[in-house]
């Protein structure tokens, strides 16, 4: 009996030993090659622990099945070494994957200025990848559930009756699914990508991840704004990196009617010259509006992109009213009030009414223009004084 079960720990020391020797010489070798190739560091870091776990589950295999003393457990073990060899070929296939999406990430950087199709591709690798270990991870609990025996004799009813389950299922997780069909849609759509700008719900900020059921915004003041997917796609939103990084602003002044625009627009000349924050690209100082006793000021400047562009407005706008306060006093905004001496009393007699000649009344002509309108029949005198 201890003979057997000597001979058997031999046997698992041999497979743990070769599984070592093996798991050294890929290690050995992948590592030669990732000094000329990125994707082999990437491969030696994220699948080393999964390969090494598998080459043991199978040298435990071996001798399990050569030399494992009882014959009548021979059956429940090789099944939890199924389940485990299972479970490890899953882990090695979700490394891979992600070894493949970091490899092909590595190629399109993020940190550069125009990042817009590499700010596309990364949102949908990284949409793919979690797509793809969840079939992974869907497709392993299928095949450990189908070890068992159980499990397989209901099979056939289960396929029998998985119309009316895909129905219930449907409506049971309908907001799920919408989720997930609007997480595809914006990413493959190219409404939206990792690190754009946008607007939403009264917030600004970037898009920070992208996952199946929600996206998640790094708002200006550190917040984090999540929201589903399904809002994206059916609330408008503003995303100001669509096509470009690049935007377009404006500084708004009331000032008074006394302003110069020409000295105004010499000296926000002079402060773009003098900032990195103004891209160049354009410039303008305009009187939009001259009514309500103030004169509206607007100036456009850009920048190549939001952050910049709210640095940019703040300076201008705090360049512009020093320049104002110091320079030209006279245009700040003022109200005028005009205080005046009360109207005089008049002194003629009121009492006495002013004869006035009406239109059928107070002289001859007036009086046949009543007559003519009135058809009057003439009176005759009859006193006889």
């Amino acid at each position: 009996m201890w003979e057997n079960w000597l001979t058997y720990g031999i046997a698992v020391a041999i497979a743990i030993v070769a599984a070592v020797i093996v798991a050294a010489l890929v290690s050995l070798t992948v590592r030669i090659i990732a000094r000329r190739r990125e994707w082999a560091g990437v491969l030696v870091r994220h699948a080393r622990h999964p390969f090494r776990t598998i080459l043991l589950i199978a040298g435990l295999w071996a001798a399990t099945q050569i030399a494992f003393p009882h014959r009548e457990l021979l059956p429940t073990l090789v099944h939890v070494l199924t389940i485990a060899a299972i479970a490890a070929s899953a882990w090695l296939l979700g490394s891979l994957v992600v070894v493949v999406t970091d490899v092909a990430l590595g190629r399109y950087r993020i940190d550069v200025p125009d990042n817009r199709v590499a700010r596309r591709i990364r949102t949908q690798m990284l949409i793919v990848r979690r797509l793809a270990i969840v079939l992974v991870v869907v497709i392993a609990l299928g095949a450990v559930l189908l070890t068992f025996d159980a499990v397989r004799a209901v099979g056939a009813s289960v396929l029998a009756s998985a119309g009316i389950a895909s129905v219930v299922a449907g409506l049971a997780a309908q907001s799920v699914l919408a989720n997930v069909f609007a997480g595809l849609q914006l990413v493959f759509s190219d409404a939206l990508r990792v690190d754009d700008v946008v607007v939403a719900e009264g917030e600004w900020g970037r898009v920070g991840e992208i996952t199946l059921s929600y996206v998640v915004l790094d708002l200006w003041d550190d917040r984090r704004l999540v929201l589903p997917c399904t809002y994206f796609t059916t609330t408008p939103f503003q995303n100001w990196t669509r096509k470009g990084s690049e935007l377009l602003g404006a500084v708004e002044f009331d000032l008074d009617w006394r302003v110069s625009p020409a000295l105004m627009r010499e000296h926000l000349g002079a402060v773009l010259a003098q900032t990195d924050l103004w891209d160049g690209r354009a410039s303008v100082l305009q009187v939009t509006e001259a009514t309500g006793g103030a004169v509206r000021v607007r100036i456009l400047v850009t920048a190549k992109d939001a952050p910049t562009l709210f640095d940019l407005r703040c300076l201008v706008r705090e360049a512009m009213v020093v320049w104002v306060q110091q320079t030209m006093p006279a245009a700040l905004p003022v109200q005028r009030v005009m205080v005046t001496e009360p109207a005089p009393t008049s002194t003629h007699d009121t009492d006495a009414a002013p004869a006035a000649d009406g239109l059928f009344t107070g002289n001859a002509d007036a009086e046949r223009r009543a007559q003519t309108f009135t058809n009057a029949i003439p009176t005759v005198d009859t006193d006889p004084r």
